[in-house]
């Protein structure tokens, strides 16, 4: 038996043997509020139940990481977790279990065990189903769906796609607190104003688990990615779901001992959207994951942005920050830190860039806190002891790297080298 185990329900009903379990009811709003539930009518169709049963099982999951502190793991970090889930479709999940399992510890650090038990159609489900049982299923003549968190990779990725193409699909997810809601708003009616875009292909769907204890919330990246695989699996046809994430990042190599192991988010680590990506696959539903930023910096993702005028205009009211909420009770819009690791790549690559950076920071300079201070010696000694012709042996540090070694060691090199520029230019080392 694991350390925590958890019954999963979307409707409340918990069978005598699972009584002793704590529970994480999707049907309850007072413990898990989500939006999607209330527009399954979407493009036309409703969402395949392959789709559906990972939409749900992304929010359990995420509901678990929320509701168990990691203090109470027996190292004060990694848990173990075990799910009992419900699915539409459980013969196909249970020939995925493995799969699923070594997918979650990966992604979260903990060690997770997960079972499937078959479950109906919950209400809202049946009442979707009945409309396009009326009105029939349409396959669209959409096939790309991008990911939209409203951090300034995601924009970049939103600004090259309209330049190529108005027709697809745009998600994004926010949850508690002011967070980045308000940032998204902002960039969608930019980008539908100068673009001409319907807002209608942005979906802005929302999702937190209440009074939730634990906020390394490493596991919220699936909750993202359940909602993109949901609505693309609408469209009934093959689809390629862009994540426009720089290659940096997308490595997760830590630059300070704070950010070793779980302390990090692997989002789009190779190895894990490989996993991710045979998931897909295996459960027979038509998505391709594609990284178009994979080998790029967020230096050279904004120098080779198609739309300059554009990007210098509106990057400022992007959100990169690793904990917009912060801030949470300050009466002030929400700001970036400053100094945690995807501030600093983010005030590299602008500086990268060359603009001058109209971003609000909560801590320009490291001075704020004995934590700024400490992230910024942590940032000198990183960039001071880093060695260009060990970049193939970093790049193995958060995660199996196999293909493309060359490329990513290269990739991470010129990263590092964007680092180190600015760090030097605000004569920080």
């Amino acid at each position: 038996m694991s350390d925590f185990s958890l019954f999963c329900t979307l409707n409340g009903n918990i069978p005598d043997q699972y009584s002793q379990y704590s529970i994480i009811d999707l049907s309850n709003a007072n413990d898990f509020r989500f939006s999607i539930k209330q527009n399954l009518k979407l493009l036309s169709n409703t969402i395949t139940p392959e789709a559906l049963d990972l939409l749900y099982l992304s929010m359990f999951v995420f509901a678990a990481d929320r509701k168990i502190r990691r203090e109470l793991g027996s190292d004060n970090w990694s848990r173990n977790i075990k799910l009992i889930v419900p699915v539409l479709c459980k013969e196909k999940w249970d020939a995925q279990a493995s799969l699923v399992i070594d997918m979650l510890n990966f992604l979260s650090g903990d060690i997770w065990s997960v079972e499937f038990y078959k479950r109906e159609p919950v209400d809202h489900e049946i009442k979707a189903e009945k409309h396009f049982t009326r009105n029939g299923i349409k396959e669209s003549d959409t096939d790309t769906v991008c990911m939209f968190s409203g951090g300034l990779d995601s924009f970049i990725g939103v600004v090259d796609l309209l330049t190529l193409t108005k027709d697809a699909y745009f998600i994004s997810l926010y949850g508690g607190g002011k967070g980045v809601k308000p940032y998204q708003d902002i960039l969608i009616n930019a980008i539908s104003d100068t673009y001409g875009i319907d807002k209608a292909r942005f979906f802005q769907y929302y999702a937190a688990k209440i009074d939730g204890e634990e906020d390394s919330t490493r596991t919220r990246s699936l909750m993202f990615f359940g909602h993109a695989v949901a609505v693309a699996s609408c469209l009934r046809r093959h689809v390629t779901l862009i994540i426009p994430e720089n290659g940096l990042i997308s490595l997760n190599i830590p630059l300070t001992y704070s950010r070793l192991g779980s302390s990090s988010t692997r989002t789009t680590h190779p190895y894990y959207m490989n996993l991710l990506q045979k998931l897909i696959v295996d459960l027979g539903i038509h998505v391709r994951l594609f990284n178009p930023y994979q080998f790029k910096t967020k230096g050279e993702m904004m120098i080779e942005c198609k739309d300059q005028p554009f990007l210098k205009i509106n990057y400022c009211y992007t959100m990169s920050c690793s904990h917009p909420d912060g801030e949470r009770y300050d009466k002030r819009p929400p700001r970036h830190c400053g100094i945690c690791l995807p501030c600093l790549v983010r005030r590299s690559a602008i500086h990268r860039a060359g603009f001058v950076d109209a971003s609000a920071y909560k801590d320009s300079d490291f001075s704020g806190s004995p934590t700024a201070k400490i992230l910024l010696n942590s940032y000198r000694i990183a960039a001071s002891k880093f060695k260009p012709k060990y970049s193939f042996l970093h790049i193995q540090n958060a995660g199996p790297i196999t293909a493309n070694i060359d490329q990513y060691a290269a990739l991470y090199t010129r990263g590092m080298n964007e680092l180190t520029a600015f760090l030097e230019d605000i004569h920080a080392i």
